[in-house]
């Protein structure tokens, strides 16, 4: 894995303004808080969380699915969010999405072969020849005969439809891929091909990844590097192997004590109450409502990212 950074996000902001139903008025719900990260290229980063900690909201904003209320997204020195209608078509050929339900978003009434050309069609001008070699290519890239291009997507296995998902986001030969829960909507004999093919995938052809999932069992096997995100924030960041064997953030221990495992020995960490809603989140560190640590500062204070390698935001570690 390269240091380079492929992309740079720093202070990204994205929020909601919604009906509070019949009780009338609106309310913001603040999904992202002021993230910042380094993208590595060649690296697989996962950014890990409970559901509703806003990792999928952070990863449809990168690829600007999501509007941004303020922030910058830097993919080769041009900021994402500021790039016209042109400039962002072509953004997209670099950088594409696998989305958690492969049924879903996979057209129903197109057929493989069509789905696959959609995008080359779109975006290059390449004769129809080339474009079906590619196709062809890619679907054999993802461990599925050339034969399946004539069928549709209800007559597939939901790990074949992922796969199908995977060979659309290859077309235009991306330099990185947003992989929302890529195997979380699969069965678990299937999970396991599906992760293995991503990792294949990111070795062969040093492919960048920001994998968003809850399971931290897959970030384990998957993932260079790991951020931990709470209520629209990342509260931790490092390599993999140090995130497991050092973890800092009372959250991350939290989330890894739940990860099951033969013979395992240290009590399981429960964290008391649910995650606060976004739309009224709590004062201070975010997370003190539930943090076993939680110290009067953390009430009222926001805590400052410490370390170079290793980052947490945390008030044990000032």
């Amino acid at each position: 894995m390269q240091d380079k950074s492929l992309a740079q996000i720093n202070n990204l902001v994205v929020e909601y303004t919604t009906n509070k139903g019949i009780l009338g008025g609106k309310k913001i719900i603040h999904a992202v808080n002021g993230v910042s990260l380094d993208i590595h290229k060649g690296e697989i980063l996962a950014i890990a969380g409970e559901s509703g900690c806003g990792k999928s909201t952070l990863a449809k904003a990168i690829l600007k699915l999501e509007p941004a209320k303020s922030g910058e997204i830097l993919f080769n020195d041009k900021n994402i969010l500021s790039l016209n209608k042109k400039e962002l078509k072509d953004f997209r050929k670099h950088a594409q999405m696998v989305f958690q339900n492969p049924y879903a978003s996979l057209n129903p009434k197109m057929k493989i072969i069509d789905i696959l050309k959609e995008p080359l069609e779109i975006n290059t001008d390449y004769s129809k020849e080339k474009i079906l070699e590619i196709v062809k290519e890619k679907i054999k890239l993802v461990g599925l005969d050339e034969n399946c291009l004539d069928l549709y997507p209800h007559e597939f296995s939901g790990g074949q439809r992922q796969r199908i998902a995977i060979a659309r986001a290859l077309v235009l030969n991306p330099e990185f891929i947003l992989a929302d829960e890529p195997v979380s909507a699969l069965d678990v004999s299937i999970q396991a091909q599906v992760i293995n093919l991503l990792k294949e995938l990111k070795e062969k052809y040093n492919l960048t990844i920001i994998l968003i999932t809850h399971d931290m069992s897959v970030i384990e096997y998957l993932a260079d590097r790991v951020a931990i995100m709470y209520l629209g924030e990342i509260v931790e960041i490092a390599q993999t192997e140090e995130i497991f064997k050092n973890p800092l953030h009372p959250y991350t221990k939290a989330l890894l004590s739940s990860v099951p495992q033969i013979n395992k020995t240290d009590k399981k960490i429960i964290l008391k109450g649910d995650l606060p809603s976004p739309s009224n989140p709590p004062e201070g560190c975010k997370f003190h409502t539930r943090c076993p640590y939680a110290m009067e500062k953390c009430k009222t204070c926001i805590p400052k990212e410490s370390g170079i390698r290793h980052k947490v935001r945390c008030f044990i570690y000032d």
